[in-house]
């Protein structure tokens, strides 16, 4: 998961961004517009609302370092629903030993 950010806004509700997941299984992207200012919470509930609930939970999740995705709040939504995470920077560092 990422954000395309800086995009010109669009849309009734202004949306100026874009949360971009793969299913690493199906390589199926997905792309769901948001706000460059959308918090952890946003991001969980648009998670829940437009991915989970339609095509199910994830088993883990990738992504960079993002704030959004290291928060306590995150934490305690991957916590909850069973989730592993995975920063990229992690598994990059640790992968060049």
């Amino acid at each position: 998961m990422d954000w395309v950010t800086a995009l010109p806004p669009s849309g009734d509700k202004k949306y100026n961004s874009c949360l971009v997941i793969v299913d690493r299984y199906s390589k199926t992207p997905i792309s769901l517009p948001c706000h460059k200012d959308d918090t952890a919470m946003d991001t969980g509930l648009l998670l829940w609302s437009r991915v989970i609930s339609h095509i199910g939970l994830f088993k883990n999740i990738i992504s960079d370092g993002d704030p959004k995705f290291t928060s306590a709040l995150w934490t305690k939504f991957h916590r909850f629903l069973g989730l592993s995470y995975h920063s990229l920077q992690h598994i990059t560092l640790k992968q060049m030993g």
